[in-house]
């Protein structure tokens, strides 16, 4: 396995954490929204949108390992 291979197979596995940091990064941007009408609006979708990747990779992974449980 050369270094190419290495840094991509790194990378692949450090996705969870990239978008679990992504996640808290937005938390904490929503937080500095001022608390009008719209920046509630905005704020409730920065978080549901930001934080969404995060479950949702978590989600794909573990079906992945269950089919190749299956297998």
């Amino acid at each position: 396995m050369n270094i190419e291979d290495t840094i991509k197979n790194k990378k692949k596995f450090d996705l969870e954490d990239r978008l679990i940091d992504f996640a808290i990064r937005i938390s904490e941007l929503a937080e500095a929204i001022p608390n009008t009408a719209l920046g509630k609006y905005l704020k409730g979708q920065m978080i549901r949108s930001g934080t969404s990747p995060a479950l949702n990779y978590g989600e794909a992974q573990s079906a992945v390992r269950q089919l190749a449980d299956c297998s």
